[in-house]
């Protein structure tokens, strides 16, 4: 299972960010690169704790769905996200990006007996399944644009 706690798995993200470009095309959705790494840079705060969420009452916050959406299924297309991971307008090109790379750089030192925050649509994670759900939610969108 890809994490963010993995030395690996955490550098292959980093390589296929460096792969983008602000100017590359989405495959699906309507954000364009820069939006989309900093919705990344945003989803990122909210698990480090330094953007605070409304939580939603949605079916897959509770088990054993939750599980199987963290872990298991694979993401569709279009999936609707907390309005606080869309609302910044995006900085130059080369901050925003600096800026994903420095909050996937910082899962490396977090302490998982630490409190983490909720998750909006998830609730009450591990620190394992924040890890696993931040690899997943950045491998989605390098995907969105064919990286």
């Amino acid at each position: 299972m890809h994490t963010l706690w993995n030395d690996r798995d955490r550098q292959q993200l980093l390589d296929r960010l460096a792969r983008l470009t602000p100017d590359r095309p989405a495959r699906w959705g309507r954000m364009n690169a820069p939006q989309m790494v900093t919705h990344l840079s945003e989803a990122m705060r909210m698990a480090l704790g330094e953007l605070p969420c409304r939580p939603k009452n949605v079916p897959w916050r509770h088990a054993p769905i939750k599980q199987l959406v963290v872990y298991w299924l694979p993401w569709p297309k279009g999936v609707p996200t907390a309005r606080e991971l869309l609302g910044r307008t995006p900085l130059e090109w080369p901050v925003e990006r600096a800026a994903v790379r420095r909050h996937v750089e910082s899962f490396q030192n977090l302490d998982p007996k630490l409190m983490w925050p909720e998750h909006p649509a998830f609730g009450k994670l591990t620190p394992k399944a924040w890890c696993v759900l931040g690899y997943r939610h950045m491998d989605h969108h390098l995907r969105q644009f064919g990286i």
